[in-house]
């Protein structure tokens, strides 16, 4: 089911433009992996800053895909969205956070989910895989598993749920990164 993309860009140049993507939201999923190390940081801001970066790179990457664009550029949106919503809420009220990193996981594996129903090939699996991480880390905050106490040994003592945000970010930023890298190999097919 791929539609033609009316960007006007070849499809050499729209799998640069996505690779570029793709390796950018990796970087910023390192950057959140060391989020818990950086002391005198407000990690609230700094993890709204990185989901809306990450939102808008891939809506942008979302945009110039063939296949399941409409859920790519959604599954951008929605963490852009998140992004700005954790920014408005302080730190310290662990609900409302939790609530809103679920939600966001949550949403964002459905909208990938079903736009792998209308992808094809590798990059139906690489979709599949973005998912079910995102899937996979809503189900360990809704649990109460704590992936803190892995940042603390790391990293020492920090605010653990900045410290649990940032490996989720982490974990779903490459995965995510690297199904963009395969969507990229896939778009270099001759238009």
């Amino acid at each position: 089911m791929a539609t033609q993309v009316d960007s006007g860009m070849s499809g050499r140049n729209r799998a640069k433009v996505i690779s570029l993507a793709g390796v950018v939201i990796i970087g910023l999923g390192a950057g959140a992996f060391l989020i818990p190390a950086a002391k005198g940081v407000d990690g609230s801001r700094v993890i709204g800053i990185l989901l809306i970066a990450a939102g808008l790179i891939e809506a942008g990457a979302g945009l110039l895909r063939r296949e399941s664009r409409p859920f790519a550029v959604g599954s951008g949106l929605v963490t852009a969205l998140a992004g700005v919503v954790f920014m408005l809420r302080p730190t310290g009220h662990l609900f409302p956070n939790v609530v809103l990193v679920i939600a966001w996981l949550f949403v964002r594996s459905m909208l990938i989910a079903l736009g792998s129903r209308f992808a094809s090939g590798s990059v139906r699996t690489w979709m599949g895989l973005s998912a079910g991480m995102d899937l996979v880390l809503a189900l360990v905050l809704t649990t109460g598993l704590s992936i803190a106490t892995i940042v603390v040994s790391l990293f020492g003592p920090t605010a653990p749920l900045i410290a649990s945000f940032a490996w989720v970010l982490t974990a779903s930023f490459v995965v995510n990164g690297l199904m963009l890298l395969e969507v990229a190999s896939c778009e270099r097919s001759p238009d």
